[in-house]
């Protein structure tokens, strides 16, 4: 037991304030935790796979694509709606414009959601294109969608009237984006190594950067304050991007499977969420140094997450996984099957 003098050091110790920043000493132990815990485990259950999925801070809803259809749940995971959205591999949100976008693969579509009603308002084409990732960048006031198959670009859809005004030539194969919120965005080219910037107004490519010695990132999350990128690496790490000049200034171990990142400016908080069954959080000591301050356990398969940065509740997804199928040309390295009615959302917070 330590007597107050004790007590009164420690807490000194905590933070540090540089240059009016507060700041995690990380030399005191004890600091040196996250502090997160399992708060619920709930069985959404429905059909249909899932990739990557997001939280609308403003209602705390969360939004799940499925492939098949389009899960809403609130922030405790009580079913709010179910959209008929095929091949939905993506959500973004548009606050100004009361609009949530998907991102329909097999569709070759954008359909938009309607935050207020809940329901589908209306469908962009995107001719001979394939979407994955998407991003809304408010700069602009345009949706970008990150498309793979049939053409390896970015399209840009006016969010307010739906149109689609341009591309992006990206070259290969694009994964997550981030937006500064100035006009600058920036995406992960897993098959190269490399992170593209571009302008989101003249839709010009900027620089094309390195991330050596980062392999297949997956993930991407910015913290604007500070100019910096994490991403997720399938090398079991997570590298920090001064987005400046696209120097990578720091790495960070992480599990195995990423395929999600995010940073809660209000915590200085950084997760990589990995299929392996963890999550990884660091904590943002300074720009260019990052502590590991804890590993969540999750369950496998949970390689996607989202954030809720009001409250800071972390949520993952996945399901019971099954043996892969058998092996075919056309998908060479099939996934897990998934045991129906198992699809299930974690839960934690501070």
């Amino acid at each position: 037991m330590r007597g107050p003098s004790a007590v009164a050091a420690a807490a000194m110790a905590i933070l540090i304030v540089v240059c009016g920043v507060v700041w995690l000493d990380p030399t005191n132990v004890e600091a040196q935790t996250a502090g997160y815990h399992l708060e619920s485990k709930v069985t959404l259950g429905g059909d249909g796979s899932w990739d990557y999925f997001d939280v609308d801070s403003t209602t705390h809803r969360v939004f799940i694509p499925r492939r098949t259809h389009m899960m809403i749940v609130d922030g405790a995971g009580k079913f709010l709606g179910d959209l008929p959205i095929m091949g939905s591999h993506g959500i973004a949100f548009a606050p100004e414009f009361n609009r949530a976008f998907s991102s329909d693969n097999e569709q070759q579509t954008v359909t938009i959601v309607d935050l207020t009603t809940l329901q589908i308002a209306g469908k962009a084409k995107l001719p001979n294109r394939n979407s994955d990732g998407i991003l809304y960048d408010p700069a602009s006031k345009r949706l970008f969608t990150f498309n793979t198959d049939g053409g390896n670009d970015s399209t840009a859809i006016d969010a307010k009237t739906g149109k689609v005004i341009g591309s992006v030539p990206l070259g290969s194969k694009p994964e997550s984006a981030q937006t500064t919120g100035t006009g600058r965005i920036y995406v992960n080219m897993e098959e190269k190594n490399q992170i593209i910037e571009f302008d989101s107004t003249t839709l010009k490519v900027l620089n094309t950067w390195s991330i050596a010695p980062c392999k297949e990132p997956s993930g991407l999350a910015i913290d604007v304050d500070h100019k910096r990128l994490f991403a997720g690496c399938h090398n079991k790490l997570m590298a920090v991007i001064d987005y400046t000049d696209g120097k990578v200034v720091a790495t960070v171990p992480i599990g195995e499977g990423v395929d999600a990142n995010r940073f809660d400016p209000g915590t200085g908080l950084v997760f990589a969420s990995c299929g392996d069954g963890t999550i990884t959080v660091a904590h943002e000591d300074s720009p260019d140094k990052y502590t590991v301050i804890q590993t969540i356990s999750t369950q496998l398969g949970a390689r996607t997450m989202a954030i809720d940065t009001r409250n800071h509740n972390v949520y993952t997804v996945t399901a019971t996984l099954g043996p892969p199928p058998p092996a075919t040309p056309d998908n060479p390295e099939p996934r897990p099957t998934i045991i129906p009615n198992t699809f299930t959302m974690l839960i934690f917070s501070r």
